[in-house]
């Protein structure tokens, strides 16, 4: 029996994909660019808005007659043992296989946010905690854990992770981002990047692009951003994704730019993505977004104008519906107003990624190839370290923390007692087991009240939630302010509820007004503070809230986003000094809830100045964190060189614990340029090291600064290096400068294109 060329595992992808795609029918080809829904319901209960106005009606045992392209969510969509689960969709994908004429099964995806959304998965902290850490190398070992367990249930693609930037912190996705700096969004959003796909799972980068500027914070808003933020700020953190993780799918956004929607957008997401960036992988469209092209967008007539629009546009597949890419998508080629290249092109790369992926393979096999456990106790402990890395210390100013201990503790607030609070929105139980109140969460979330009584064993722990998370009610005060009067020190634990589309405080959907602390927490605050007792506030959240009403009136403030199922525990710790604090923020923390919308990347005129009696001046900076240990930043070697504006530069300084325990410091380098043809953020982001000390160690940070980095795009549209005097700020957060080069760039303007350098190496050696 002679093997056709499609199926022999030894010939180029390209050439096999060839062969079949001269093989299929129109009808078969149409099938691999469209998802089905698995676990959609169609009585309007799903976890999707407009799922069932959007989900196409089909036959199944139909359907798969001419094949399928994905699977949607067999996992995430409702409760389901893990093992149970894999083999539903081995069988599944047995269906599939045989009842197509070329046996080609299914990609599976599924969500991955924060964790394999799945019942009985490990709850990982939220991609802002990611962010908090500075520590790629530890979310590059998350990706890669994550990946692993996808892979253990026949799980081929992630939809994640989120790579925009975050704009306004009123935004309900928040939570999702890892910060307000591209820089830090694309160094540690990649370093996902590659330990998801070194796990043989695609990555995949959303929402392409622009998605977190919508106007007014709301959800799928239109985006007002100018091309200078959008090529500077939006776009970076794709570019280094795909250049240096290697993912191989995007997500297109929802939103419009400027009148133009992403899904509809040739020129982001063929001219810029594959043509200037060389992207070879799959474009999904996110979920329901090519009919949202003709439903909410307007810009076309029919469900076939859509599929159009789409196509040309560069989205391959369909997600999580045939509503476009089915039967009117064949229609159309059939009458001429769609050229059957458009499917060809977009079909030729959904199989080279199923080759890539095994799936043409005649050895490829379904089943799940060992045990199933996607809560192992390796995958806890990295929960439990990657929170206890990410939990912040925004301030102690008299040293109250750690506590005693054999403290009186009174601990209150509406997130203290409900394991829910560690949880984003995206996490399994926030996501799906709202819908099933019934089932149990499936894996341990310890509360912040259940470890601190294991952490402080001979402390006096009361309880007292004294007000939920957003209801108006203030019957509980009382009993709140008494427990507190009758302690040494009272714990604060307020913060959201991670929900979506408005269930919600803080996940999608749910955008804010104001940054306000959510219902009457801020008032609880208030009486616990006027007790007199010290009050320690911990905020378990997805999003920044100002907290210049309180500033100086409290006795230590401990931010946690979203911690995940270990942090609990890792809050606990850092309460009871079993954890030495080492988390910086991903985001600025405002003084006034109506300072917003603001982010550090601020040019001269975002700044506080005479012409306003607003000022949007932080609370706690970007980079900002404390720590239980001292560090001493010794032997700066920074000298004020000319370099040409190709040039590159090494400043060096020794990092020392004068401390009394281990801790980590955070060494982040700063660009502030004076003088540009357009205006630029006063300061920005372009290097960081994260540094593990003991007691009285030393080492020797080298940050190894390129031009490139210096790089911004000018009026033309063109990104350049100009010459002209540059600063290099060695900080301790982005308004805490240590030591400073001034550095002259001498020579010509001079382009740079996609070849630059998109990150400022570090190098850490050994000090005496």
């Amino acid at each position: 029996m002679t093997t056709a060329p499609w199926r022999d595992s030894a010939l180029p992808a390209a050439t096999r994909v060839d062969d079949l795609l001269a093989r299929m029918t129109l009808e078969e080809k149409a099938a691999q660019l469209y998802g089905v829904w698995v676990g959609a319901a169609t009585d309007g209960g799903g976890v999707a808005p407009l799922q069932r106005e959007m989900t196409a009606d089909y036959d199944w045992d139909e359907l798969i007659t001419l094949g399928l392209g994905q699977l949607t969510r067999s996992f995430g969509t409702a409760p389901v043992d893990p093992a149970l689960g894999a083999q539903a969709l081995a069988r599944a994908q047995r269906r599939i296989a045989d009842a197509g004429r070329f046996g080609i099964p299914a990609v599976a995806h599924e969500e991955c946010l924060a964790g394999f959304t799945a019942w009985g998965a490990t709850a990982y902290p939220v991609p802002l905690a990611w962010g908090a850490s500075f520590d790629p190398p530890l979310v590059e070992e998350l990706g890669r854990r994550i990946g692993e367990d996808l892979r253990s249930v026949g799980v081929h693609q992630g939809l994640a992770p989120v790579l925009d930037v975050v704009r306004d912190p009123r935004w309900g996705r928040v939570e999702e981002t890892i910060g307000e700096d591209p820089y830090l969004v694309g160094t540690i959003g990649t370093a996902y990047v590659r330990g998801l796909e070194s796990a043989g799972v695609v990555a995949t980068l959303k929402h392409f692009a622009g998605y977190a500027s919508s106007a007014g914070a709301r959800n799928l808003a239109p985006v007002r951003a100018g091309i200078r933020e959008f090529a500077d700020i939006t776009l970076p953190p794709f570019e280094m994704a795909l250049r240096e993780g290697g993912a191989r799918s995007v997500m297109a956004a929802y939103t419009e730019t400027d009148g133009v929607p992403a899904s509809a957008d040739p020129g982001l997401l063929t001219g810029l993505l594959r043509e200037e960036w060389g992207f070879t992988g799959t474009v999904v469209a996110d979920y329901f977004g090519i009919g949202f092209l003709q439903s909410l967008h307007r810009v076309a007539g029919s469900e076939a104008e859509a599929a159009l629009l789409a196509l040309e546009a560069g989205i391959d597949v369909e997600l999580p519906t045939l509503k476009c890419y089915g039967k009117p998508l064949v229609a159309a080629v059939r009458e001429g107003t769609v050229p059957e290249s458009l499917v060809d092109r977009a079909v030729r790369r959904v199989l080279v990624q199923k080759c890539e992926l095994g799936l043409l393979d005649e050895d490829w096999r379904p089943e799940p190839s060992g045990p199933v456990d996607l809560d192992s106790a390796a995958n806890r402990a990295l929960a439990r370290r990657l929170a206890e890395e990410s939990v912040v210390l925004l301030d102690n100013p008299d040293g109250l923390l750690p506590l005693a201990p054999d403290t009186r503790v009174a601990v209150v607030g509406p997130r203290a007692a409900d394991a829910l609070a560690m949880l984003g929105c995206y996490s399994f139980p926030s996501h799906v087991l709202t819908h099933h109140p019934e089932v149990p969460t499936g894996i341990g979330i310890p509360t912040v009240l259940q470890a601190l009584r294991d952490e402080l064993p001979d402390a006096k722990v009361a309880f007292a939630e004294g007000c939920g998370v957003s209801d108006p009610d203030t019957s509980g005060f009382e009993e709140a302010v008494a427990r507190a009067a009758e302690a040494d020190v009272c714990v604060a634990v307020l913060g959201d509820r991670a929900g979506l589309f408005g269930r919600g405080t803080s996940g999608e959907g749910c955008d804010v007004t104001d940054l306000e602390l959510p219902g009457v927490q801020g008032e609880l605050l208030d009486a616990l503070v006027a007790t007199g007792v010290p009050v320690v506030l911990v905020l378990l959240t997805g999003r920044p809230y100002a907290l210049g009403r309180w500033h100086g009136r409290l006795a230590a403030v401990v931010q946690a986003f979203f911690p995940g199922q270990g942090g609990g525990a890792a809050v606990a710790g850092v309460l009871s000094g079993r954890v030495n604090p080492s988390g910086r923020l991903p985001v600025s923390v405002p003084r006034v809830p109506g300072g917003q919308p603001w982010t550090y990347l601020q040019p001269p005129l975002g700044l506080a100045d005479e012409v306003s009696n607003l000022d949007p001046t932080p609370l706690y900076p970007f980079g900002h964190g404390h720590t239980y240990t001292a560090f001493a930043w010794e032997d700066f070697t920074g000298t004020d060189p000319e370099i040409g504006t190709d040039g590159s530069y090494d400043i060096s300084l020794t990092v020392r614990n004068t401390g009394d325990r281990a801790g980590a410091e955070v060494v982040q380098l700063y660009l502030h340029d004076p003088v540009a043809s357009v205006t630029r953020p006063d300061v920005r982001l372009i290097g960081y090291r994260r540094m593990s000390l003991e007691p009285g160690e030393a080492a020797r940070v080298t940050f190894r600064f390129h031009t490139d980095l210096s790089a911004f795009t000018d009026r033309s549209g063109t990104r350049v290096v100009e010459p002209g005097a540059l600063e290099l700020r060695l900080a301790a957060s982005s308004a805490d400068v240590r030591h400073t080069a001034r550095l002259n760039l001498t020579g010509p303007v001079r382009p740079v294109g996609t070849d630059r350098r998109l990150r400022c190496e570090t190098d850490v050696t050994a000090a005496g």
